[in-house]
């Protein structure tokens, strides 16, 4: 039987208030505001990279939520690949989803998300704000990227159903992300409000053929995308929209999980709505949870959230029996968490490495030469759009030195200026160089330095660990799929041999 709060105060209203929130808190433990919104009534907790520092200490986070409430509904934004937050320190074990949809093989994408299904359910979590079901349609897109399966409506389709399926048989919720589709945007939603300028026909065949096949697979939650879309509704972006939240993903498509809201603190909705105001067209348009603490994560938020929707109810804005549902379909999910049995069974905790080494495209001349000695490794790093962060390590250096005592790097960024190869040539000497990118083709300074580079020591390997859109080069060219710690593993590893 699910628990109760040890403690009860308000009345059912605020108490639906609370249960349709999934705020985000600072610290490794969990605040006694926290606690006490809990007891009060509050059934989810969102957790990022802030919260983490081991698995021990995140289970025993848990443990004090669930001290509270039993059925305590904990989410996380962990895809694996670049958006880790249970491994935010050190990167990733497990590759992301654009190496596994260059592998295409759905039963890798089955077990990955199941082993890391696995690591969440050992720490306490059930929640899990992944996969992202996005068609990256438009290569310059600034925050799906290698998020993303890939290109192709089919192949992300089933690679979102494998997702899914592994995740959740792991006992862990999938949330799939982010309908009706965030690929075909060159925008990114944290700092405005994107459009998606195509016809309801393309968008039924590209962007929803996933969305599709996670329902069809199960998913339990939906996370809706900050986006505008006029083919379907010209005047609300897709989270506040009755047309697209009800009418589209309940109505037409049939489901009858929990939807989620992104983070409604990202400028596509506080900048335009207001967090207060996108909450209330949020819950009326059809959500159930409003996502918020990646950025604002304190009392006064939960409670400010709280009353905005209590007033909205007794103003005769928002239909009680609106709240009072998308309330019982998070308590639903919560429910589920506690009632379905983990997985057992051998671990494959080597499944991460296995998969990065396969995603691997390798592209070599006749000239090339295996790296021995003592190269030096310069990193091309752009600006880390918000989903990603930047306090998660990415590249090469790190594992080449491991296998190359001696190996020296350098890191640099757009702001270093137009003559940048001649300074990494000064700065290399001798030594061989491996320059590692990161979507060279949407960053023209990363191109003129690869240029530059290239001409003098055309000996140079280049690791492209992003979209690989722009045409091989170097020696030897590795196109990984993506940033994680073992992206970077199966790089050297085969730069070296």
């Amino acid at each position: 039987m699910t628990a109760q709060p040890t403690t009860v105060s308000g009345d059912q209203l605020t108490r639906d208030a609370l249960a349709v929130l999934q705020p985000g808190f600072t610290g490794t433990e969990a605040p006694e505001w926290l606690l006490r919104q809990i007891r009060d009534g509050l059934t989810s907790v969102g957790l990022f990279g802030r919260n983490i520092t081991s698995p021990g200490q995140l289970s025993a986070l848990t443990a004090q939520l669930r001290a509270e409430r039993e059925d305590i509904l904990v989410a996380i934004d962990e895809e694996g690949g670049d958006v880790t937050r249970l491994e935010v320190v050190d990167g990733s074990s497990v590759p992301g989803n654009h190496a596994l949809g260059a592998v295409d093989d759905p039963e890798l994408t089955r077990a990955v998300a199941h082993e890391l299904a696995r690591r969440l359910a050992d720490c306490g979590v059930h929640l899990n704000w992944a996969p992202s079901a996005d068609v990256n349609s438009d290569p310059d897109n600034p925050v799906i990227g290698v998020r993303s399966f890939g290109s192709d409506p089919d192949l992300v389709a089933r690679h979102t159903a494998a997702y899914v399926e592994g995740m959740q048989s792991a006992g862990v919720a999938a949330c799939t992300k982010h309908f009706p589709g965030h690929g075909d945007t060159a925008v990114d939603s944290h700092h405005a409000l994107p459009t998606i300028g195509v016809g309801a026909d393309v968008l039924a065949a590209r962007d929803l053929t996933p969305f599709r096949a996670a329902i069809a697979a199960g998913s339990k939650a939906v996370m809706s995308a900050h986006i505008l879309v006029p083919a379907l509704d010209p005047d609300q972006p897709a989270t506040l929209s009755r047309r697209i939240l009800t009418g589209l993903l309940r109505e037409e498509l049939g489901y009858e999980g929990l939807i989620v809201t992104d983070g409604m603190e990202m400028q596509a909705i506080s900048a335009t709505y207001g967090i207060e105001r996108g909450s209330v067209l949020a819950i009326a348009a059809g959500a159930d949870a409003i996502c918020v603490g990646g950025g604002l994560a304190d009392e006064q938020t939960v409670i400010k959230l709280r009353d905005t929707l209590v007033a909205a109810v007794r103003s005769g804005e928002l239909a009680e029996e609106r709240l009072a549902d998308a309330a019982a379909r998070v308590r639903a999910l919560a429910a589920w968490t506690t009632a379905t049995p983990r997985a057992t069974g051998e671990r494959t905790p080597d499944i991460g490495l296995v998969a990065a080494r396969r995603a691997l495209e390798i592209t070599r001349t006749e000239e090339h030469r295996a790296l021995t000695g003592t190269p030096h490794v310069v990193s091309f790093a752009p600006v880390a759009n918000i989903a990603v962060g930047d306090e998660t390590p990415w590249g090469v250096a790190a594992e080449l030195a491991a296998r190359l005592p001696g190996t020296t790097s350098a890191s640099y960024t757009e702001q270093d200026g137009a003559e940048l190869a001649a300074r990494v040539l000064a700065e290399a000497g001798e030594r061989r160089l491996v320059a590692v990118v990161r979507d060279e083709h949407r960053h023209p300074w990363m191109a003129r330095a690869l240029d530059g580079l290239l001409a003098a020591r055309p000996d140079t390997v280049v690791v492209e660990m992003g979209i690989p859109q722009s045409a091989p080069r170097g020696s030897l060219h590795v196109a990984t799929h993506g940033a994680s710690r073992v992206c970077g593993q199966a790089a050297a590893e085969a730069v070296t041999t």
